[in-house]
């Protein structure tokens, strides 16, 4: 796939994602239980959760180390958010092609840095992170909102972290799956256990992506093990 097949296609599944969760028509601010919605505010939010993922606390565990596999598992919650409100701010222009959107994110400034070879993370950069983080946090909590800076700054940060574009894709599509099968079981009436055993579905889930990365097959080996570790 080219680069923009991968954007083009992780814009279909969020839209079909979306659609199953919240109702048609959800671009207009609304689910279908009628509950109001805002993606700048899930963005800041999940990144809040993200730099609670580094030691960042004078008080507390200061040397513990990164879990980088957690940082970007945070990092593809971020970004379901992020196409949401891409998909959100282009079908209130009256644009609902998919192909048109990929090739406009594609053209955003440091998107061609995101393609190539992803670099290691570096331990010593955490708090130059957590600033990118915050810059994150700040462009989509403030006035004068601007797409193409979010997605910018969303590049750069995971960048940092030690995604590029196509291991950002694998993960996604776990993620993707991951979240629907949340749906599928109840997350959003509170009945959902994210619990298995002793870890969160999350940590599950970067197990079954070392085997698996069919849409499919991730599915099914989730739907095995919840029903192993269900109370």
């Amino acid at each position: 796939m080219t680069q923009n097949n991968i954007i083009e296609k992780m814009l279909l599944l969020q839209q079909k994602l979306n659609d199953e969760t919240n109702g048609k028509g959800w671009e207009q601010g609304y689910t279908k239980e009628g509950k109001l919605i805002s993606f700048r505010r899930c963005i800041y939010m999940e990144c809040a959760e993200l730099i609670d993922s580094f030691a960042w606390k004078h008080w507390k565990s200061i040397a513990a180390p990164t879990n980088w596999d957690n940082v970007r598992i945070e990092l593809v919650d971020i970004w379901h958010f992020i196409l949401s409100l891409t998909l959100e701010e282009y079908k209130n222009k009256g644009i609902d092609d998919k192909v048109f959107i990929a090739e406009e994110l594609s053209s955003v400034s440091v998107f061609n840095d995101f393609c190539k070879e992803a670099g290691e993370p570096k331990e010593d950069d955490i708090y130059g992170i957590i600033n990118d983080i915050e810059l994150i946090i700040h462009k989509c909590s403030g006035f004068g909102f601007d797409m193409g800076e979010l997605l910018s700054a969303f590049f750069t940060l995971s960048m940092k972290c030690g995604l590029n574009l196509y291991n950002l894709y694998k993960a996604y599509i776990g993620k993707n799956v991951l979240n629907k099968f949340r749906q599928d079981h109840g997350y959003k009436e509170g009945k959902y256990q994210k619990i298995w055993g002793d870890k969160e579905d999350n940590e599950i889930l970067n197990e079954i992506l070392k085997t698996q990365l069919e849409f499919d097959a991730i599915y099914q080996e989730l739907d095995k093990l919840y029903t192993r570790f269900k109370k």
